[in-house]
C-alpha cells in the first residue's frame, strides 16, 4: 500500500510538470502566432511603398548581448557637433506653402502663410541657425516672419533648435503638455526653450490663410504630437500628414512599463489613422528622410516635369496604411512580450 501511494503521488507530480511544460509551449505558440498576425497585418499595409519603415520597425529584436553597449537617451548626440559637411542639405520648396528645411537624417518643414512662417521641428541646436535661419533665406523667404514652432516631440533632435528660433524671433514654441514636462526633466546639455503654447488633441493652429490642426499621439514619447498640413501644389490642394515619432524608444518609467507604451503607440496609430481618413490626407511628410522617402521625392522633385506627378503626393490610401503599419508594428512588439501578469 505505501509503494502504491508513492507511486500515485509521483504520477501526479509527472503529470503536472507535463501539464506546466504544455501549458509553457502552448502559450509561447499563441505568443508567435499572434506577433506574425501582426506583422502580416503590418506588412500588408505596407505594402511596396513603406517598406523601409517596416523592416526597421517590424523585425524581431535581436538578442541582447551579454554586456550591453552603453546607450545614449533618444534624441541625444555624441559629444560636440558633428561637421557640416556630414549633415548639411539644401532647402528645398516642395509645395507651393511648404519647404523642406531638414538635415540628411533629420527633417524640418516650414509652412508659409499670408500672415507668417509656421516651422515644423526645429532639429539640433548646432544645425537650426544653417538649416532653418540660413534654408528660409536662401528660398526668399525671412525667417523674423516665424511665428510658431510646431514641436513633435522632445528628443533634441526635434526640440534642440527651438529655443533660437523662440529668442531671436519671439516665435510661440507649442508642444504638448506630457513633453514640455519631459523636456523640462532631460538634463542633456541643449538649449530648452521657456515653457510655451500647449497642444492638446485636435488643437487648430491658424495664421493667415492656412490652418492646421494637431492630435496628441503618446507612444513614441509621452506627447508625441502628429499634425495635419494643408498644402498647394502649383496652385493644386492636397493634404499633408506627420506621423510625429516612429520608434520604439520608448521613455520607460516605473510606473509606465514598456507594454504601457505599446499599447498607447498602438492606440494613438488607430486615432491618427482615423484623421488621417477624415482629412483626406494624400501627401505624407515626417520628422526623418528615411520614414518619408525624402531623399529619393527630393531627388525626384528637382527632376521633374511639366505635368509630372508630384513624388510626395501618394493618395489617401497610402497615407491610412502608413500609420495602419506602424500601430500593427507595436501591436507585434507587445504580442512578443507574451500575457500581461498581474
Amino acid at each position: 500500500m505505501k509503494h502504491l501511494k508513492s507511486y500515485v503521488i509521483g504520477l501526479i507530480a509527472a503529470s503536472g510538470l507535463g501539464f506546466g511544460l504544455l501549458t509553457a509551449s502552448a502559450l509561447a505558440q499563441a505568443t508567435n502566432s499572434s506577433a506574425d498576425a501582426h506583422v502580416a497585418a503590418a506588412k500588408a499595409a505596407a505594402g511596396t511603398d513603406h517598406t523601409e519603415v517596416f523592416n526597421n520597425l517590424c523585425a524581431a529584436p535581436a538578442p541582447a548581448p551579454a554586456q550591453p553597449a552603453q546607450q545614449q537617451p533618444a534624441g541625444a548626440r555624441a559629444q560636440g557637433p558633428p561637421p557640416r559637411s556630414a549633415w548639411h542639405v539644401e532647402p528645398v520648396k516642395v509645395f507651393d506653402n511648404m519647404y523642406y528645411l531638414g538635415q540628411s537624417e533629420y527633417s524640418a518643414w516650414a509652412v508659409n502663410t499670408s500672415q507668417g512662417i509656421i516651422v515644423i521641428d526645429t532639429l539640433f541646436d548646432y544645425s537650426v541657425e544653417d538649416e532653418i535661419v540660413g534654408g528660409l533665406t536662401t528660398l526668399g523667404l525671412d525667417p523674423t516672419n516665424i511665428k510658431y514652432v510646431i514641436v513633435s516631440h522632445a528628443h533634441s533632435d526635434h526640440i534642440g533648435g527651438a529655443k533660437l528660433l523662440q529668442d531671436r524671433f519671439n516665435a510661440h514654441v507649442l508642444m504638448s503638455q506630457a513633453d514640455w514636462d519631459l523636456a523640462a526633466r532631460n538634463t542633456q546639455s541643449w538649449p530648452k526653450p521657456r515653457r510655451d503654447m500647449v497642444i492638446t488633441d485636435g488643437q487648430k493652429l491658424t495664421l493667415g490663410d492656412t490652418t492646421l490642426t494637431m492630435y496628441l499621439t503618446p507612444g513614441h514619447t509621452p506627447g508625441t504630437v502628429s499634425t495635419i498640413v494643408p498644402v498647394r501644389d502649383q496652385g493644386r490642394p492636397h493634404v499633408a500628414a506627420e506621423w510625429g515619432g516612429t520608434g520604439f524608444n520608448f521613455t520607460i518609467t516605473p510606473d509606465k512599463p514598456r507594454r504601457y507604451w505599446f499599447e498607447t503607440y498602438a492606440s494613438s496609430a488607430d486615432h491618427f489613422r482615423d484623421a488621417v481618413k477624415r482629412s483626406g490626407a494624400d501627401v505624407l511628410f515626417a520628422n526623418h528622410p528615411n520614414q518619408d522617402g525624402s531623399k529619393a521625392k527630393l531627388a525626384a522633385l528637382a527632376r521633374r516635369k511639366a505635368g509630372d506627378p508630384h513624388p510626395y503626393v501618394i493618395g489617401n490610401d497610402s497615407v491610412a496604411r502608413y500609420v495602419t503599419m506602424v500601430g500593427e508594428c507595436a501591436r507585434a512588439g507587445l504580442a512578443r512580450m507574451g500575457p500581461a501578469t498581474r
